[in-house]
């Protein structure tokens, strides 16, 4: 078998490029922007000056910047592009038209999934890391509506969840937060019964799934649920021809 080398090509075998923050908090395994929480080599990629409090403000001057990375990852060898903030969906429907690969910047896009396996009645509960921010604008940036079916619970007055995400003070205690997410998982469902699965938009929420998930009994969704499903979709394992 022969191979032909891509030009600027320089490591082979990351099929999953990630757009990252220019954040200075502990990214503990779970977390997008942990090599560790995959079970395949990933590509990382800093988009200077995109800050949490600038990504907050839906900043749109790095549209340019986020498209640029993203076509490095591609140059780089990637087959699809992600990135570490459900908040980058500001930027989804203009990067995913300027390269030639798959682009899924948000957790957020799962949603029209997670709606498609319940009943028309039920709801889905978004747990993020800033709900003042989480606006029907952002929403409309996927193709989507900010309605009753969605119910937002935010973390920002979380004194564990602030510091390190939002605050990013530099450390990060992962039991407080852990416990937390859990207590702001069950509030949720308590205030609204009707909520049939969770959705973590937060990069940093993946390592408190379980503990959600093991509160409420629910489906729960986050970054990780989406790029191992778009993984699988572009690295098909081959089964032998047995029964």
């Amino acid at each position: 078998m022969k191979f032909q080398a891509t030009p600027g090509q320089t490591s082979y075998g990351e099929d999953i490029g990630i757009l990252l923050l220019d954040s200075r908090a502990p990214f503990i395994r779970g977390d997008v922007g942990n090599a560790k929480s995959y079970a395949y080599p990933v590509r990382f990629k800093r988009v200077d000056g995109l800050s949490v409090e600038r990504i907050f403000a839906h900043d749109p001057s790095f549209l340019e910047k986020m498209i640029q990375g993203a076509r490095e990852l591609v140059q780089e060898g990637v087959r699809a592009v992600t990135g570490d903030c459900g908040f980058m969906a500001l930027y989804q429907q203009e990067v995913k038209e300027r390269v030639d690969v798959p682009v899924l910047l948000s957790s957020l896009t799962q949603i029209p999934f997670i709606r498609a396996t319940l009943p028309r009645c039920a709801k889905v509960g978004i747990l993020t890391a800033n709900s003042d921010s989480l606006t029907a604008e952002l929403f409309s940036g996927l193709g989507l509506g900010l309605d009753q079916s969605l119910v937002v619970c935010g973390l920002q007055d979380k004194p564990g969840f602030y510091e390190a995400a939002i605050a990013e003070t530099g450390s990060l205690d992962s039991d407080r937060i852990r416990q937390e997410v859990r207590e702001a998982a069950l509030e949720m469902i308590r205030t609204d019964p009707g909520i049939r699965s969770i959705l973590l938009e937060c990069s940093m929420l993946p390592p408190y799934g379980a503990a959600v998930q093991e509160a409420t009994g629910l489906p729960v969704y986050d970054f990780l649920t989406m790029i191992n499903l778009v993984r699988s979709a572009l690295v098909k394992e081959e089964f032998p021809d047995k029964i």
